[in-house]
Parts: C-alpha cells; sequence; structure tokens
C-alpha cells in the first residue's frame, strides 16, 4: 500500500453488510485497515462469521437516514465506500418514496456529513445502468446519461452532487460498475451469472429471457480489489473522476452457455421471448489506460466458486430464501 492507505485511521463502508461489502470488509481488515460498517444488516448478522480477528471491526447497526447515526459514524474517519441503496429496478419500484429517501435524500446529508466531518477520500458506488440504453458498441464514460427508471435516475443525481462544488477537500471518485457476480458470504441469487448458475445446479435448467440482450459482468473480487486498488492511488490522479468498471460483455445467452460448458454436467438451455430489451456493452478500457487496473477474474471462474459454495451446503434453500433475492426480502420486512 502506499500513502493514501497506510495514513487512513478508518475506513467507513455504509452498505459494508451487503454483497459486495460482505467481501470487501474482510479484505480491508486483512491490510490491518480500521473499518467501521453502518448497515441496517437486513439480510441477516452472519455475514462477518468467518472473519477471526475482530480487533479493528466496529459495527454501527443503524439508518443511515438518521443524522444522529451519520454524525456518530463519520467520527474520526478518513475514508467513506458507499456501497448502500436500494439494489437494482424492482427492489426501488417496491417503494420508490423509500428509494428516494435512501438512494438519493440520504446520500446527500451522507456526503455533506462527510465533508464536515474532515473525511478526506470518499468513493462512490454508482451504476453503469446511469447510460440507458446507447447504440454505439462501446460505452464509454464521456457519453451522456440517459437513465431509464428512478433508481438510475437518482445514481446519476448522487453522481453530480458529490461532484459538485460542495466536496470540500474530499478526494471523490465515482465507479459505474456492470453486473457483479460470484460468491459472497452475503448471497444474491438475483444477478445474471448467479440466478442462471443456481438454476442450473438446483434445476437442470438454465431459462433465458430473451438471450441477445448484451451485459457487462464483474467478478465481486474484481469489484472489492478494485475499491482496495483506489485507496492505494495518489489524490491526483482519482479525484473527481469517473469509472466504468464491466470487463466482460457477454450476451445473456452466452453466459448461459458459459455456465453450462463450465458445470460439466447436462444442462438445458431454455429460452423464451423478452420484453426486456435493454442491452449495453460498457468499456472499461478508461480504467485500465490511467490507473493500470485489471481483473483478474471472470464469468467461469464465478461459476466455479459458486459450484464449490452449493457442494458446501452453505446457501440451503437457495431457489426461495429471501435472503438470496432483494426484491422478496424488501417484500416481507416492509421498511419504512
Amino acid at each position: 500500500m502506499n500513502d493514501q492507505c497506510d495514513n487512513a485511521k478508518r475506513v467507513l463502508v455504509v452498505g459494508g453488510a451487503g454483497y459486495v461489502g460482505a467481501v470487501l470488509v474482510p479484505k480491508l481488515l486483512s491490510r490491518n485497515v480500521k473499518v467501521r460498517v453502518l448497515d441496517l444488516f437486513i439480510y441477516g448478522d452472519h455475514v462477518f462469521d468467518r472473519i477471526e480477528d475482530r480487533s479493528n471491526l466496529e459495527i454501527i447497526k443503524g439508518d443511515m437516514r438518521s443524522l444522529s447515526v451519520l454524525e456518530k459514524s463519520m467520527a474520526d474517519v478518513d475514508v467513506v465506500i458507499h456501497l448502500a441503496c436500494i439494489s437494482n429496478d424492482p427492489s426501488y419500484e417496491l417503494d420508490p418514496a423509500l428509494g428516494k429517501s435512501i438512494n438519493y435524500d440520504a446520500f446527500l446529508k451522507l456526503t455533506d456529513q462527510a465533508a464536515t466531518s474532515g473525511v478526506r477520500q470518499f468513493i462512490f458506488a454508482s451504476s453503469s445502468s446511469v447510460y440507458g440504453i446507447k447504440e454505439v458498441t462501446d460505452v464509454t464514460e464521456d457519453l451522456p446519461l440517459e437513465p431509464l427508471t428512478d433508481y438510475s435516475k437518482y445514481k446519476a443525481k448522487c453522481e453530480e452532487y458529490l461532484l459538485g462544488p460542495g466536496k470540500k477537500d474530499m478526494t471523490v471518485t465515482v465507479i459505474r460498475p456492470a453486473t457483479v457476480c460470484g460468491y459472497s458470504p452475503r448471497m444474491r441469487f438475483d444477478l445474471t451469472v448467479n440466478i442462471l448458475t443456481n438454476h442450473a445446479i438446483n434445476n437442470g435448467v438454465i431459462k433465458v429471457f430473451g438471450g441477445e440482450q448484451m451485459r457487462p459482468n464483474l467478478h465481486i473480487e474484481d469489484m472489492t480489489d478494485l475499491y482496495l486498488f483506489l485507496l492505494d492511488q495518489p489524490a491526483e490522479k482519482i479525484d473527481g473522476k469517473v469509472y466504468n468498471a464491466g470487463y466482460q460483455n457477454e450476451k445473456v445467452g452466452g453466459i448461459a452457455g458459459i455456465v453450462q460448458k463450465t458445470l460439466e454436467k447436462e444442462i438445458d438451455i431454455v429460452t423464451t421471448p423478452t420484453d426486456d430489451i435493454r442491452s449495453y456493452h460498457i468499456s472499461s478500457d478508461k480504467l485500465r489506460r490511467e490507473l493500470g487496473f485489471v481483473p483478474g477474474h471472470g464469468i467461469v471462474d464465478a461459476v466455479k466458486d459458486l459450484e464449490d459454495a452449493f457442494s458446501k451446503g452453505l446457501f440451503p434453500d437457495s431457489m426461495e430464501d429471501p435472503v438470496y433475492f432483494n426484491v422478496k426480502m424488501m417484500n416481507r420486512i416492509q421498511l419504512k
């Protein structure tokens, strides 16, 4: 690590008990970084059970919409990695007012509190969905944002606010991730690669809706390694920058074929029509060109990791338990 991470007293991971955070937090701790997690722990308190040494881990179980919770969470923090949100369009659309209160309104208060508290680096997980539907072959960071849903619209508005004049002395960076895949202690089976692998292993059938839609994918190990990588970068290289993080662009039908081939078992692929025509091919060349970050994993690795986890019995009732599906869990808890 260089001076950015070496000098960090404490990293606050907002949404640190989520799908990505549950992999990121142990990596931060392995670097002897003091980590504070702010999360509601909607999906359970088990996500950090495998961390043996928790001496540098502080948990705040609370709602980031509360100003008092934010003030407590920001105390003595140098770096904020903001992952928390109502994830994906279907979850957001269950209760748009709730989604806006968490994804946008709370974000404004959180960034203001970070600036006031003297946080010196802020990394925001936006989304590649902010581009909308593009006709170009490669979607790059300089293209206009044309979000199609409230979820992506407020992600774009958060970017605008964070990159605006109110950041004071914070080094701010926006990441627009592709669809993340692979194993996490807080597992999700509502993401493309993970969905198809779950069905292939447990049903012997992969259902593909459409199939021609292009989807950019990113292994969860690379997603979390990128956040660590950004902690190592000099402020002048990443301040005010926006980066796509996608890499492996594949058609949904092609992903199904990769899953089928990787598992090396008899699996049927059934294709049916769909009204979901969203298709996009994002370019991550800027991240490689400017910072030199190159992913080390792919879809095949994600499928193998999930196959191994299934073989160990880590996902009981993976087809139905709401803990694996954001929409089902949000419906169950009726968060307000």
